[in-house]
């Protein structure tokens, strides 16, 4: 029988105790910094020295007697715990080890083991000072830390003043320089960023190239580079007039204000996570109108054979963040760049990194998972380290859904967005590889499974929410969620409670079994057997481990058709008929301790055609051969 799909509906703020108030919990507080930079970049040799003056504020309860730094850069060098590991997970990053044939076993290398030193990343800090004195402090990897002689009381602050250098990595993940295709400078992660503190302490990972959890700020920054060089990145351009920056619409003669040698470029940027830029001198810079006023800026190299991709891309990106706009919430800043970088995509405070060789569907892909997640992680910024499938997850879910409507029909490789989704989950589950959602990002056995369960399963984790509470409920938790959360730090108790007090229904044992068991969903038609009185007589079993509400569609011979919904009694709750064009009949509820449940059809079993569990494919049961019965 033809799979039915359920038809989808497509249907600046600048104090920060502002936002902080955002969040409904009673007692919530969130640190906060203010970053003022000053660096100056050697084009030649990729390095670069700066000075950063950094306030932090202490709004929590506790008294802070010892701060932390990442020093990202220093991952790129050979002995490093990034070095390590690449040389010992099963499926390294295929962008960063090389391959060889050793007695028949292929053999994993680490390129940056074989980094000669004017090829590494570094990162140093020197001269640090808090308040005026000087502190002691440790550099451990990637993580710098410091033991205050003031210790910052709860409600209070402190200024650090710092001297810091670096050097650009030659192996691009992510960060680096000269890329495959020819950006010279990606720079990502490249300063002292100061170590995130909630409710939970420190967060102080060594950095192993997955993800992030860092502290709202605003950044004041300046960058002193060869004149020839464009940049883009976070924030807005305060200096137009210098260095040329949208002098498209300024009317600014590009030529004549590029005099010296260098120029000074200064961004600025309010509530962000971070702040990321790339330079290039053969940058084209295109400036356009996106939805809300919002300037989306496209920075690409002048190679002939992307270019009109670049230019197609451009209306396509409006459309892209006009759909999430109406479906999640207003983007919340004034500007947007799409950056031509990086080793594939990368989302970063109001800016992406991503390589630009790629098909025109490929460009637009990357480019709508990239900007969903100024919704999800830029503007709810939950641990990614800790809740990964949150904020890769839920970018999935809506970018697909945005593509979907972005593109022509034509360009698209299904009608249903989530099929590839539920197909990789069930090939790790087949394999027996998946692991916990709650499992650290950096813990993961497997690249494999990390990647899986951070995209496919967060995202199903929305779309199986539909199936449990209906579409409608699902997509204004969404909205709710963003409008209520946004700015801060929310966990997924918090969703879960905004979905809760949405839809009505309790979703306790969905949140712990999707996301910290490995338990897996199998409902089985055990038995179709003929009753009197014109009565048929079916059986269900469940087989795994894990309980659901049940979707049943009945066809009929003489084609007609009607459906039994089934509440699951933990949910204490009955989902809105999702198929209002058949008759629906609301059973009893089947208890999670049952491992058989019965109904009986009103009509005899010769007249049945077909019976089966969850039409719209949205329940992500593992074995789906023994959930239809056909006669």
């Amino acid at each position: 029988m033809k799979k039915i799909l359920l038809a989808l509906a497509i249907c600046s703020i600048s104090l920060i105790d502002a936002f902080a108030q955002n969040n409904p919990n009673p007692g919530y507080w969130q640190q906060h910094v203010d970053y003022k930079m000053d660096v100056k970049m050697d084009v030649k040799k990729y390095q670069y020295s700066g000075t950063q003056k950094l306030t932090y504020t202490n709004n929590s309860p506790d008294t802070l007697k010892t701060v932390y730094f990442h020093l990202y850069y220093n991952a790129f060098q050979p002995n490093s715990d990034m070095d390590a590991l690449l040389s010992n997970i099963a499926d390294p990053d295929s962008r960063m080890v090389d391959t060889k044939t050793i007695r028949g076993r292929k053999v994993f290398e680490s390129r940056i083991s074989k980094l000669k030193d004017s090829e590494i990343g570094y990162m140093k800090v020197s001269k640090m000072t808090q308040d005026g004195e000087s502190v002691d402090t440790k550099e451990v990897g990637t993580v710098l830390q410091v033991i205050l002689k003031k210790p910052i009381a709860p409600k209070s602050s402190s200024t650090f003043n710092l001297n810091f250098n670096g050097q650009a990595p030659v192996m691009i993940r992510r960060a680096g320089r000269n890329s495959k295709e020819g950006v010279a400078l990606s720079m990502s992660q490249w300063f002292p960023k100061i170590a995130e503190y909630d409710f939970e302490g420190w967060h102080a990972e060594q950095y192993l190239g997955r993800e992030f959890h860092s502290v709202w700020g605003d950044f004041d920054v300046k960058i002193t580079i060869d004149k020839n060089y464009i940049l883009g990145g976070t924030g807005e351009v305060v200096n137009n007039n210098e260095v040329g920056y949208g002098y498209q619409d300024a009317g600014i003669d590009n030529n004549s204000i590029k005099k010296g040698k260098d120029l000074t470029w200064n961004f600025k940027a309010k509530n962000v996570l971070d702040f990321t830029w790339a330079a290039d001198p053969d940058y084209i810079h295109d400036i356009y109108n996106g939805p809300n006023g919002v300037k989306l800026h496209f920075l690409y190299k002048n190679n002939p054979k992307i270019v009109d991709n670049w230019k197609k891309l451009q209306p396509v990106t409006s459309d892209l963040m006009e759909f999430i706009n109406e479906n999640v919430g207003p983007y919340p800043y004034s500007q947007y760049s799409v950056i031509q970088g990086g080793d594939g995509g990368m989302e970063y405070s109001m800016c992406t990194l991503i390589t630009g060789e790629r098909t025109f569907p490929s460009l637009v892909g990357v480019t709508a998972h990239e900007l969903a997640h100024s919704w999800f992680q830029h503007a709810l910024a939950t641990n990614e380290t800790k809740h990964e499938w949150m904020d890769e997850g839920f970018t999935s879910f809506i970018s697909d859904l945005a593509v979907l409507k972005a593109l022509p029909k034509d360009q698209h490789e299904d009608d249903n967005p989530f099929a590839s989704t539920y197909k990789s989950y069930y090939n790790l589950v087949a394999k027996g590889m998946q692991e916990p959602l709650s499992t650290h990002a950096d813990h993961y056995m497997t690249n494999r499974a990390y990647s899986i369960s951070a995209y496919s399963r967060g995202s199903i984790f929305l779309t199986q929410l539909s199936y449990l509470i209906g579409w409608d409920n699902m997509m204004k938790t969404l909205q709710t969620y963003y409008n209520e959360y946004k700015f801060t730090h929310p966990t997924p108790n918090d969703f879960k409670r905004v979905a809760e007090k949405v839809s009505g229904a309790v979703l306790d044992q969905y949140m712990i079994d999707w996301t910290q068991t490995n338990n897996t969903i199998d409902y089985s038609i055990l038995f179709v057997e003929e009753l009197q009185k014109n009565q048929t007589l079916v059986t269900l079993g469940r087989l795994g481990r894990m309980g659901m509400p049940l979707d049943i569609l009945v066809e009929y011979e003489d084609g007609t058709k009607e459906t039994f919904y089934i509440p699951y009694t933990s949910m204490h709750w009955i989902k809105p008929n999702q198929y209002v064009q058949y008759e629906r009949t609301v059973l009893d509820g089947w208890g999670w301790a049952q491992p058989q449940y019965k109904f009986t059809i009103n009509k005899p079993k010769a007249t049945i055609k077909t019976i089966m569990i969850d039409p719209s494919q949205f329940m992500a049961d593992v074995n789906q051969e023994n959930s239809v019965y056909n006669k």
